[in-house]
């Protein structure tokens, strides 16, 4: 096993992280007046978490957290944040669909990360270090709830409602 790619690979899932953790941040001050905070306040307490098993991992391996990672993992959510308001200024739904779908699919990383460590630990004993069946459940409960609220904004964000059928001229 090379260290540096897996000093690699898990730096880049701590990046993600950073990531997850910043557009929680910001979903929970963009929809303020909604039930979005006491939804995502858990979430983010858990993927906090998570980055600590991974962050106390690494320093059992002895892998340094890569600052230059972690810059650009902020840099990346900041952009996230612009491309959401730029397809959605009004922070509606589909701002709000688009994100649950960023967060879905970094959550499913997440549990392909704890899956890949659990099969490179067969060859390499040293990565036995923690419970990894118990992440992957924790990754699963957080991806089918987060699932479930992707799928719930989905019906408001790709909604053809009767204007637009009138503007392109489809039959209602």
């Amino acid at each position: 096993m090379s260290r540096e790619h897996l000093a690699t690979y898990l730096n880049d899932h701590l990046a993600g992280a950073v990531a997850a953790v910043e557009l929680l941040d910001n979903l929970s001050s963009s929809y303020k007046d909604t039930d979005i905070p006491g939804f995502v306040a858990p979430l983010k307490t858990e993927i906090e978490a998570d980055r600590l098993v991974l962050e106390d991992l690494m320093g059992r391996l002895g892998i340094e957290p890569s600052s230059v990672r972690r810059a650009s993992a902020w840099f990346a959510s900041k952009m996230t944040e612009l491309k959401l308001l730029v397809d959605d200024p009004a922070s509606g739904s589909l701002h709000l669909f688009q994100a649950f779908e960023i967060l879905s699919l970094g959550i499913e990383g997440k549990r392909a990360l704890w899956l890949a460590l659990t099969s490179a630990s067969e060859r390499a004993p040293e990565l036995k270090l923690i419970d990894y069946n118990r992440m992957i459940a924790r990754a699963v409960d957080q991806r089918n709830r987060v699932e479930e609220r992707r799928l719930k904004s989905a019906q408001d964000a790709l909604l053809i409602d009767a204007a637009d059928k009138a503007r392109s001229g489809s039959p209602q």
